[in-house]
């Protein structure tokens, strides 16, 4: 596995994310406890040292099978990583049980990587009016953390500001070969350079999008390594920035593991000729007229019981298929409550949106879209 040193340890290059984790039932958030064990075993065992989860990640569970996970293993030998969600405390005091919790969730009295997190401006006031950074500053004299940094979603100026604001050991953002333009990865990604602030890439794959883009970038892909995944390119893009210190993945079967593993164990970084590829995958993907959703479920649950990742991945299959029939079977077959139709544009989703899309406006784009089939 590759490594990259820091602060005098090593990090595998590529980090286990544990967002997506196999589930027993596909639309609910309960783990499949036996699956997940497997993948992080094998992530474990072929060198994988970073395992990254948060308080929200599958409804809550995720802390709570991550320790349980990874309990039988010498404490010492990973990293563990977590994130405060400061807008689940209404105070100071709240901050502190959320911590705690995460604490006992994960069977440890210390953590090696805190974040908060989804720093936005908003966050990040909810941030200093609680006092969140000053908490965990303590909390890392005290040995309860190691290293503190932040998770990022949000414009290059707020990020700037953040930065100043504290001292910082790390951070994370959103960065893949889609997003390097088209949400200013770049931008984000220079600032932390400049900071001198290691940085830690989450949604790489864009929740799997880049494992397989459309049949025109696919095939881009194919021609020029035909040995190699599709998702590859995708790994080796983030993994190739020399300020980056791990590559998280939220991989949710073995298959997708034991090809990323593959990925990092022969890590060759990107060559001129391999830029020139992405670049002719990026024109042919966007082509199409998609909407940006990663499938992260921050939006989720609505009020009034719209599916909107569900929405969306359909609306996106379409746009990029041109399957109407396939795309109107499938519509169909949706419980009512699960439709755009049942949107009431209350903006709520929105809110939590890490993309920033504008959910009620993209899904009457949807209602109007069926309505044309």
């Amino acid at each position: 596995m590759q490594m990259n040193r820091f602060k005098g340890t090593e990090v595998s290059a590529l980090g286990l994310g544990c967002m997506r984790l196999p589930k027993v039932t596909p639309e609910k958030e309960d783990i499949d406890y036996t699956r997940a064990q497997q993948i992080v075993d094998y992530a474990y065992e072929h060198g994988i040292n970073y395992f990254d989860t948060a308080h929200m990640y599958h409804g809550g569970m995720s802390e709570e099978f991550v320790g349980h996970a990874l309990k039988k293993y010498n404490r010492s030998s990973y990293f563990l990583a977590t994130k405060m969600p400061v807008w689940m405390a209404d105070t100071p005091a709240g901050v502190e049980r959320i911590f705690n919790l995460q604490l006992s969730r994960l069977q440890t009295d210390y953590f090696d990587f805190y974040l908060i997190h989804a720093l936005n401006k908003s966050v990040f006031q909810r941030c200093k009016e609680l006092g969140a950074y000053e908490f965990l500053a303590r909390k890392k004299q005290e040995g309860a953390i190691r290293f503190l940094g932040f998770s990022f979603h949000d414009v290059p100026d707020q990020l700037e500001i953040i930065c100043n604001e504290y001292e910082w050991d790390f951070a994370q953002i959103q960065l893949n070969y889609l997003d390097w333009e088209m949400q200013d990865a770049k931008r984000q990604y220079e600032i932390l350079e400049r900071h001198g602030l290691p940085c830690i890439v989450m949604e790489p794959v864009r929740g799997g999008l880049l494992a397989s883009p459309c049949e025109a970038s696919n095939r881009i892909f194919k021609e020029a390594r035909p040995e190699q995944s599709v998702a590859s390119w995708a790994i080796r893009y983030a993994a190739s920035l020399p300020n980056v210190l791990t590559v998280l993945s939220g991989m949710s079967n073995l298959e997708q593991i034991r090809d990323n593993v593959s990925t990092m164990e022969h890590f060759e970084p990107l060559t001129e000729q391999d830029y020139s590829v992405i670049s002719r995958a990026v024109a042919a993907y966007k082509a199409h007229s998609t909407i940006p959703c990663t499938g992260c479920r921050y939006c989720m649950d609505c009020p009034n019981g719209v599916d909107i990742p569900k929405m969306f991945s359909l609306y996106n299959h379409y746009a990029i298929s041109r399957d109407a029939d396939g795309y109107r079977t499938a519509y169909a077959a949706l419980p009512e409550a699960e439709r755009a139709e049942s949107c009431i544009a209350c903006g709520i989703c929105a809110q939590h949106c890490p993309q920033a899309i504008s959910i009620p406006e993209k899904l009457a784009q949807i209602r109007e879209t069926v309505a044309k089939l």
